[in-house]
């Protein structure tokens, strides 16, 4: 079934944003961007915005992104959240999110976005 909803990509670098967006763009996805947790959390806490994933930096420069998705979750407690991180190895994720490991190729980025989205 395709997702209609966009996908919030939180993410402080514009040109990594940029790709990324693209990327997903491409794929067929709707995309809304924050460059930071703040702008995040008013995307994430208005309920006219339908969200079908967040795909968030671990790095973000106002907030951890960890603490960001436990934000994301109580505000919208079925969200799937993808972390993106270049120590994705080593970072532990909250229960029920998933991560991807920088840098990643379109295949990469599309087979993890369809696996947290098909659930």
């Amino acid at each position: 079934m395709p997702v209609t909803a966009p996908l919030l990509v939180v993410e402080d670098d514009d040109i990594v944003r940029m790709l990324i967006v693209d990327v997903l763009e491409e794929l067929g996805y709707s995309v809304v961007e924050a460059s930071d947790a703040q702008r995040a959390l008013r995307v994430l806490n208005d309920p006219d915005q339908a969200l079908a994933m967040m795909m968030t930096d671990v790095g973000l420069p106002d907030m951890d992104g960890k603490v960001l998705a436990l934000q994301a979750r109580a505000a919208r407690p079925l969200l799937p959240i993808l972390f993106a991180s270049g120590y994705a190895e080593t970072v532990e994720v909250p229960d029920g999110m998933h991560s991807i490991g920088k840098p990643f190729n379109i295949e990469q980025l599309r087979d993890t976005v369809n696996r947290v989205l098909n659930g």
